[in-house]
């Protein structure tokens, strides 16, 4: 490994001990709430929002993989794969938090709008993340890939942990994986961002929510995505 490799190594070293680490006080709290909320929910209910969710992410996971270019030909090292992902997340998370300030300034309305279209900012941002570090997403193993990278960044400790272990050792696991768990998928998601999409539909600061709390989300998920397109990398040099 050269001296950058090395270096990012040890960030993926310490990143992966911070997964390790309980999450704060508050958001543990948070998710004991919103478990207690869930089983309160009919289940008819939960069937309904799994299947909803399901089906918008499969409609973008297909749309993202026809409007991805493919990956680049030419050879790139670590440090520019690394810097063509921090262009790209510039943007996203631009398109994101305007798109946040728009919906929640618009009220209620727009407001629920917002679920739909961030999810959509999301995925094709972790399809672009893909083809940045060579992988082709018009493989199914590779989109499923995608959907435990979504789901580390969105997740209880508990699922982060396994999640992780998963994608650690994806290539001798990938065989055993048909399909995401839709269920998990979709609580544990609707749980880590809940609170703060709430606050996105009160009127006055709306829009100022919405916009902060979508920067800061996909800020987030490229975070995960960098660390987990960089293990995949270090993983074949070492």
């Amino acid at each position: 490994m050269n001296t950058y490799e090395q270096d990012v190594y040890k960030e993926v070293q310490d990143w992966m001990y911070k997964i390790g680490k309980k999450s704060r006080l508050f958001q543990r709290v948070s998710k004991q709430a919103q478990t207690k909320l869930n089983n309160y929910i009919p289940e008819k209910a939960h069937t309904m929002i799994t299947d909803a969710i399901k089906n918008m992410v499969k409609m973008t996971l297909a749309g993202s993989n026809l409007t991805t270019k493919k990956p680049p030909m030419e050879e790139l090292s670590l440090e520019e794969k690394d810097q063509r992902l921090a262009e790209k997340l510039t943007s996203y998370r631009k398109t994101a938090t305007i798109e946040g300030a728009g919906t929640g300034a618009g009220g209620l309305f727009l407001g629920l709008a917002d679920f739909p279209l961030l999810l959509s900012i999301k995925m094709k941002f972790l399809f672009e993340a893909a083809a940045v570090y060579g992988y082709d997403t018009s493989e199914y193993e590779e989109r499923l890939f995608l959907l435990h990278i979504f789901q580390l960044a969105f997740s209880s400790d508990d699922k982060r942990r396994e999640t992780l272990e998963t994608i650690v050792h994806w290539d001798e696991r990938k065989e055993e994986l048909i399909d995401m768990d839709w269920r998990v998928f979709q609580q544990e998601y609707r749980d880590h961002i809940d609170f703060v999409k709430m606050l996105q539909l009160l009127p006055g600061i709306g829009a100022v929510v919405g916009a902060y709390a979508n920067y800061n989300l996909l800020d987030h998920l490229g975070e995960t995505a960098k660390h987990v397109f960089r293990l995949r990398y270090i993983q074949k040099l070492i």
